[in-house]
Parts: C-alpha cells; structure tokens; sequence
C-alpha cells in the first residue's frame, strides 16, 4: 500500500488533522457470527492509519458501539471516535443519560466527537446547553450534526452556534447537497461526512462508467474495483470525510487501498456526464 502521508487528509475547524477515510459501522452487532470479522476489520483499519470510528446509539441499540469497544481495547488513543444521539434524546436531562449509556458500551471515558443523528423537534438552545454541558464535564471534545440542510444549518448559525461537522448522505448517486449545502459548510469551516459513500452494494457499482474508469486505474491490490472508484470520488473534496463501512478484514483492505487512486480530469468529466451535479436546490436525501 502507498505511504500514509500521500493519503488525502481534512483539517477539522478545530485544528485536528485527520485521514479523510474513516471507518462507518451501521449494521455492525447485528449478527453475533459477524462479530470477530468485525473486530478485526476495525483493527486493521487502524493499523492502516485510519482513525475516524463513526457509530450511533441507535446501530443495534448499542451493539455497535460494543463492537467498537473491544476493538479498541488498549488503543483508544488511535481512534477519533464519534456516536450519535437520537433526536428524541435531544433534551438535557436524556442526552446526558444517553452520552454516559454510550460511552458505556464503548468502554471510554470520553467521545472525540458527539453528534445529534437528525433534527430534534426539541429546541436547539436546550440540546446545545446538553452539548456544551457534556463538553464542560469532559465526556466529549465536540460536538457535531447529522443529516441538517442548508436552513438547519443556517438555523444553528443564528444561534451562533457552529457544529464540527454535519453528517450527510453524499455519493455519486446523492449529489444534490453540491448545490448549496457543501458549499455553505465550507465557507462556515465546518467539515462534511459523507455516510454511505459507495451507495449500498446496488445498481451503482454496476454503472458501466464506473466499471470503465476501474479498469484504467491500478492500485497495490491490482486492477480498481467500481467500488473503490466511487470511494475515491468522495475523497477527491476537499472538506469531506467519507465513511464506508466494511465489516470483514478484506472489505477494510479494498477500501484503504481506494487511498492511492487519483481520478483524472477524463475521469471527473465522465462521472459528470453519468451522475450530472445538481442544477438546483433540491431536498436533502436521508438513508
């Protein structure tokens, strides 16, 4: 595999510099004979550098997160972790418990990154307090959002409120978020994550574009997979981190690999012309 330090990294606002190939793990703990693979999936995306660990309380009721925890016993230090919270447990006196119930499952005293799943019909002036509370106690770094738009976001600025990093659905297939959303992020410094990034195994890695662009790139593991092309179209933004989940060791190594390809303009230009970018502001699509 290429060297780490030729793999595209993001700044976080924050000043933490971290691989822009992080790790999603929705669905993991759902099947207890799945569990090992997992673990080491985990494990060898962390011996590869990679250090973002994304989870939510809400993947498997906690099982997830307890995947996650044996992972990384004895090598907390090596991961960014981030949970999420689930909108009807936005108030104050529920986040607090919910925080703690997740750490608990992670066996850590602490979240690098703690973001609210969606919006909350709770107010956010109360759900900020519950994140600046769990800051102050030490229980996370920061704090985030996941799937909020352009008005969400606008919202929170209102408030003088600047989450971290807003968690959206972004692949070739859900481009809409280019129009206005990505854009918007950027210039407030906060950093997308894109969940999903090489769709879910579908019609996608089909396209007969992608499986075009495959066959003209190598990597260490030889020809390109349509899969890793579509990953690597994620991580050529700038201010985006992209999440794959991959649930056995093999699966982990495809994606640290996609690290070393770099699309050419050709390449974009096709994409562009089979997956066309948005030409107006449309809703923001949620899996």
């Amino acid at each position: 595999m290429t060297a780490a330090s030729h793999h595209p990294t993001v700044t976080l606002r924050n000043g933490i510099t971290l691989p822009a190939l992080g790790m999603g793990t929705w669905r993991m703990g759902d099947d207890p004979a799945q569990r090992a693979h997992e673990i080491r999936s985990l494990q060898i995306g962390l011996d590869a550098g990679l250090r973002i660990i994304d989870t939510a309380e809400m993947y498997g009721h906690g099982r997830s997160e307890s995947v996650i925890g044996e992972a990384l016993r004895g090598r907390r230090d090596q991961a960014f972790l981030i949970s999420k919270v689930l909108p009807q447990h936005a108030s104050y006196r529920d986040m607090l418990t919910a925080c703690e119930r997740s750490l608990k499952h992670l066996g850590t005293e602490y979240l690098d990154l703690y973001l609210l799943h969606w919006r909350s019909s709770i107010p956010f002036n109360e759900t900020l307090y519950a994140f600046e509370t769990l800051r102050e106690r030490g229980l996370i770094r920061d704090w985030g959002v996941s799937n909020f738009d352009t008005a969400d976001m606008d919202e929170l600025a209102e408030l003088g409120a600047y989450p971290l990093v807003n968690q959206i659905l972004y692949s070739l297939e859900y481009r809409g978020t280019e129009y206005d959303l990505l854009p918007r992020d950027e210039r407030a410094h906060i950093t997308n994550m894109a969940y999903c990034p090489i769709g879910q195994g579908g019609d996608l890695l089909h396209h007969p574009v992608l499986r075009a662009i495959a066959r003209e790139h190598r990597t260490s593991l030889g020809h390109a997979t349509p899969a890793q092309i579509a990953l690597a179209w994620v991580l050529r933004r700038r201010n985006m981190i992209a999440i794959p989940k991959a649930a056995t060791p093999h699966h982990q190594t495809i994606n640290i690999v996609a690290q070393e390809i770099r699309l050419t303009q050709d390449d974009l230009a096709a994409l562009d012309e089979a997956f066309p970018p948005p030409s107006c502001k449309d809703a923001l699509a949620v899996i």
